[in-house]
């Protein structure tokens, strides 16, 4: 009988895309993919470390693997296994721990997965990691993430993001270009770009080939797929040329997630980010000029060492005149190996915390602000497969999100709709199609 195997991903987008695809493999090497709690014979779970509460959920993902299946194999890949092989082996239930350079050969390492006398750590420096490995999620009818670029040479100080995945390398443009075309064949309407910084796509085997504008106008000319999106990329990165490129685009939406973490320029320095504010507000006035209705999501940090209450209160005065659409807000904790952590001036927990809160609650304004603006705007619609209480969600090109009657015909279908109600629960409701057959 075929082993069953079982995956569970925690963090961002780029793992989900590479679960997918070392699931892939697994099917294609005579293993069967089953759910969490089919009482697999193998659990792979793929971790991160950009929070601590990452770190704690992988010991409870572990502690429930072992309950639904006493007997599994259990498999720990991802960030986390990278930076702290040997904290993992000590959590009870472990088998292995594969790092960065290892995860997508685990089925050559570890064959069929039997046990042995105990858990065993397969990791070397990330140094070794210099092999770019296609992936992207599949199974999801409608959106796609496509991983284009992996690793980062910045060395921002509160990051742990280097030492977990390496140096930045990425993809061929001939490659992703053929991957985005299976993707197509699978009915997908909507491809993600992923990667680590994805704004310094184009380094292969340590050489400048290509870059990311030059990859955006590839795949625009790519048949069978409806839209591209761009996944988080850096202020300083994100030339004027790739605004204009993406404000005529055929496939490319007006939809922009650009890290921010700090609206102060010294508590910048101090996170060794590469720009300072002024040329943030530069490249949103620039968007907003070129695509009034563009949508524009912000990365913030509360709480790094030494920001007063005065550096806190610029970062929140310049958010709220900013223009721009919603903020993903983290509050900042203490990374072992990262600069950030040796510094004086830590920030109490209490107040890290009332800052997020404060910033989240910017962010809802922030969001209704911009549904609002676009009222009685015409929008296509990309529903999804996503379905709660009778109602079906989808987003418009500019990240507006959709409620709609349940209709099974209309998932994965672009619809025309007049943006004119805001629900509440802050979704913009449809009225009528515009484009009924």
């Amino acid at each position: 009988m075929k082993k069953k195997v079982a995956f569970y991903t925690l963090g961002c987008k780029l793992n989900y895309s590479e679960t997918s695809t070392i699931g892939r493999m697994f099917e294609e090497n005579g293993f069967l993919k089953v759910d969490f709690i089919d009482t697999p014979d193998i659990f792979i779970i793929n971790t991160c470390s950009v929070t601590e509460n990452a770190d704690k959920k992988c010991k409870k993902i572990v502690k429930e693997a072992k309950k639904i299946s006493p007997n599994s194999f259990v498999a720990i890949i991802g960030c986390y296994a990278q930076l702290k092989p040997e904290e993992i082996v000590k959590i009870n239930g472990v088998d292995a721990v594969l790092g960065a350079a290892e995860k997508f050969r685990l089925i050559d390492i570890l064959k069929d997965f039997e046990k042995t006398n105990g858990p065993r750590i397969f990791s070397q420096d990330i140094s070794e990691a210099i092999t770019f490995n296609n992936s992207y999620s599949y199974g999801d009818r409608t959106r796609t993430f496509l991983k284009v670029q992996d690793g980062c040479n910045y060395s921002c100080s509160f990051c742990t993001i280097p030492l977990a995945r390496g140096a930045s390398r990425s993809d061929s443009i001939l490659n992703i270009v053929n991957s985005a075309k299976e993707i197509s064949k699978s009915g997908v309407k909507e491809i993600v770009l992923t990667g680590v910084n994805i704004g310094d796509f184009g380094i292969i085997e340590g050489k400048r080939t290509e870059t990311f504008l030059d990859l955006i106008i590839a795949l625009d000319e790519l048949e069978g797929i409806e839209r591209f999106r761009i996944s988080s990329i850096e202020p300083n990165l994100l030339t004027n040329e790739i605004i204009n490129f993406v404000s005529k685009s055929k496939k490319f939406v007006p939809h922009f997630h650009i890290p921010l973490q700090s609206g102060n320029n010294e508590i910048l320095k101090l996170m060794r980010r590469r720009y300072q504010r002024e040329l943030y507000q530069e490249r949103i006035n620039y968007i907003k000029e070129v695509m009034p209705h563009c949508c524009i999501g912000v990365d913030v940090i509360t709480g790094f060492p030494n920001e007063t209450d005065e550096d806190f209160l610029i970062t929140y005065d310049f958010l709220m005149e900013l223009n721009v659409s919603y903020l993903h807000v983290f509050t900042y904790s203490e990374r072992e190996n990262t600069l950030a952590a040796t510094m004086d001036g830590k920030i109490s927990q209490e107040v890290r915390n009332k800052r997020t809160t404060m910033l989240r609650i910017l962010s809802e304004k922030k969001k209704r602000l911009f549904y609002e603006e676009n009222l009685g705007r015409t929008e296509l619609v990309l529903f999804e497969n996503d379905i709660e209480n009778n109602q079906m969600h989808g987003f418009t090109r500019n990240y507006i999100k959709i409620s709609a009657k349940y209709d099974p015909i209309l998932i994965n279908e672009t619809k025309l709709i007049v943006l004119n109600k805001i629900n509440e629960l802050g979704n913009v409701e449809v009225m009528e199609y515009l484009d009924c057959d």
